[in-house]
């Protein structure tokens, strides 16, 4: 069995390097090698394995363009000369010569792999017909999945149905791109060929957890149907004269709302299979001093799932421990002696201001829409006297305004100064945070320096750490957790498809749209929608209308979601990109020693980071590389 094992990786990597200029030719020498690899469940297994990988490995994870290339976090010179190149992308450093997180021609590799399982995991004699239909369908889905992938990247993209014969004239080799219409529908077709023969997730095997479930390909369908029904790829004057090298339209310029009906449907379809069976919003955690804590801890736990044994997460990917090594990004660079210090944390991604101040009051509403909070006074110092905040906030202490009164999500997610941040298992690790120059989770040196590791923005990220889990030793300490992957789509997620889906499709909103954001407002521990917007705001008439309800969404799934790689694809597909992502990224004075100097004599914040870029319509879409372009005969994305 070792000698098929070996002799599987080896074809596997002569299939991943060879033929680089024709994105799925099959080795002629490798013909007869297939034959021995699918005779056998355990190799095909190792085949299967391997042209899944990307899905795993590129596609998710802390530095992939998703979650560090929009402006959400903010970090200096020092991580960009350590070579972390996704954040040259928000900095609109993008080539085509070499792109950024280029993924088309490793991708076209696994989707050749895909295709050979799919079409000689039949051949496999000790499987039997069942698991052979099961596994087809996982490669399936996967196909799906990889195809997705690329669309959200490059728009049109190149279809293998199967793999071409490497006999065939060269010519036929240059597949055209195909229509985005025709890709989406595609990538559809794939995956309701596949569900009827997916498990559901607790019936699956534990080595094909990783797979989508029968209710993960259906969450996937979900969300490909709502990218499809979104304005970048749904009636976008953009790509008007975007054709392919015929002169065939890539792109259909008119829009069609039953886009958002299809996407409504299928959402409504998922959200109602998962709830019976089982799926629902982390809740209940009740261990805590406070209401507040809970809801935080609720909030907090909402990514972490271990063992693929998801509650609220319907499909999870990616390689093992891929939320918690992130941490040393996050984590606190404590100075030296501190009894809290973990030599590895860096602490040089910070949240932006931006995102600061897109979480809501503790009203559940915007901060410049609810009459009972000070946002004129934002930038002020204020007090808290409530016990509501015991443990959350320093209380009778002078606080920005900006920390006080927030919904439990902002607390859960944010370390602002002045506010506490659990720090381990027992009471005493409640550290508050002072962010001051000279203080403990303040700038350590007297000067900004791109070889040191230092936060510039005066605010830390809690998400992707956990709070039971102390600092100091922080790797080894949280073994515990388990074996914890990505959360590609969360039940949170399907509700705002459903919210978002159905407001864009009807003329006036209606419980389709208002019940399933509820049902992610209530988690949060914030009141809902309608509740909210007529008793707390100045603008109550906005929750009465569709582009009232289209902010409001929108602002939900930012929060919701802060974070976690759904931004960058958001602000893409809303095409409100050149909007958001030209402002430059604000912070506090992190130099300033005291409350005054810090807060920048209280006038507001500073500018921590000036180089961000997003070109329109150019960098709605990522460049195929030129060399690719050239050898291939493709028709490059406009602008590149």
């Amino acid at each position: 069995m070792k000698k098929y094992v070996i002799l599987t990786i080896a074809v596997v990597a002569s299939c991943l390097t060879a033929c680089k200029d024709y994105l799925d030719q099959v080795p002629e020498n490798d013909i007869e090698t297939f034959e021995t690899i699918f005779e056998r469940r355990s190799t095909a297994d190792v085949w299967f394995t391997q042209s899944t990988l990307d899905m795993a490995n590129n596609f998710v994870g802390f530095f992939t363009p998703g979650v560090i290339g929009a402006d959400e976090f903010v970090t200096g010179d020092y991580e960009r000369s350590l070579g972390a190149k996704m954040l040259n992308i928000p900095d609109g450093l993008q080539l085509s010569q070499k792109p950024i997180g280029d993924v088309w021609g490793s991708t076209y590799y696994s989707l050749r792999l895909l295709n050979t399982f799919i079409q000689r995991i039949v051949d496999v004699y000790d499987m039997t017909e069942a698991e052979k239909i099961n596994w087809r369908a996982e490669a399936m889905a996967v196909k799906a999945f990889y195809y997705f992938e690329l669309v959200k990247r490059y728009g049109p993209i190149v279809l293998v149905p199967t793999n071409i014969d490497v006999n065939v004239d060269l010519q036929k080799m240059q597949v055209p791109r195909s229509h985005v219409d025709t890709c989406f529908n595609e990538i559809v077709r794939l995956l309701d060929e596949a569900i009827p023969d997916l498990y559901y997730s607790k019936e699956r095997e534990a080595s094909h957890k990783l797979f989508p479930s029968k209710e993960g390909a259906m969450a996937l369908k979900a969300k490909v149907l709502l990218y499809q029904a979104s304005p970048l790829f749904n009636g976008n004057d953009f790509y008007v004269n975007f054709k392919g090298k015929d002169g065939e339209p890539l792109f259909n310029t008119k829009y069609d709302p039953e886009k958002w009906k299809r996407a409504a449907e299928a959402a409504d379809e998922v959200v109602a299979l998962c709830e019976s069976l089982g799926y629902k919003l982390i809740t209940g955690d009740q261990d805590k001093a406070t209401n507040l804590l809970n809801d935080m801890r609720d909030i907090e736990l909402s990514i972490w799932e271990r063992e693929y044994d998801g509650v609220e997460a319907v499909f999870m990917t990616g390689f093992q421990g891929a939320l918690i090594n992130s941490f040393p990004y996050l984590l606190p660079n404590f100075p030296e002696g501190y009894p809290e210090k973990e030599s590895s944390a860096r602490g040089t991604f910070g949240p932006s201001m931006k995102m600061v101040e897109s979480f809501y009051t503790k009203n559940g509403l915007p901060l410049n829409m609810d009459k009972e909070w000070p946002y004129a006074n934002r930038y002020k110092m204020g007090r808290e006297v409530d016990n509501t905040y015991q443990g959350v906030v320093a209380l009778n202490e002078d606080v920005l305004n900006l920390h006080l009164r927030r919904e439990p999500r902002f607390y859960a997610h944010i370390a602002a100064d002045r506010c506490y941040w659990q720090r381990g298992p027992v009471a005493s690790k409640n550290l508050e945070v002072q962010a001051y120059r000279g203080e403990a989770f303040g700038l350590h040196e007297s000067y900004l320096d791109a070889s040191t590791r230092q936060n510039i923005c005066g605010y830390y990220v809690k998400k992707y750490t956990r709070t039971e889990v102390q600092t100091s030793n922080y790797r080894s300490n949280s073994a515990v957790l388990g074996d914890c992957r990505w959360p590609v789509i969360r039940l949170a997620e399907l509700y705002l498809m459903q919210a978002e889906a159905w407001n864009e499709y009807l003329n006036k909103p209606d419980d389709r749209v208002y019940e399933p954001l509820n049902k992610v407002r209530r988690r949060a521990g914030i009141p809902d929608v309608q509740d909210a917007w007529k008793k707390f705001s100045t603008h109550p008439q906005q929750v009465e209308n569709q582009a009232g309800m289209r902010e409001i969404i929108r602002q939900e799934k930012t929060v919701e979601f802060a974070f976690e790689g759904h931004r960058f694809w958001d602000l893409r597909r809303w095409k409100t990109a050149h909007l958001e992502l030209n402002d430059k990224i604000l912070g506090w004075n992190v130099l300033g020693d005291n409350a005054r100097t810090f807060y920048n004599n209280y006038e507001g914040p500073v500018v921590v980071w000036s180089k961000v870029k997003f070109i329109s319509p150019r960098d709605y879409l990522f460049p195929i590389k030129a060399e690719e372009v050239m050898i291939s005969g493709y028709v490059q994305n406009p602008g590149w």
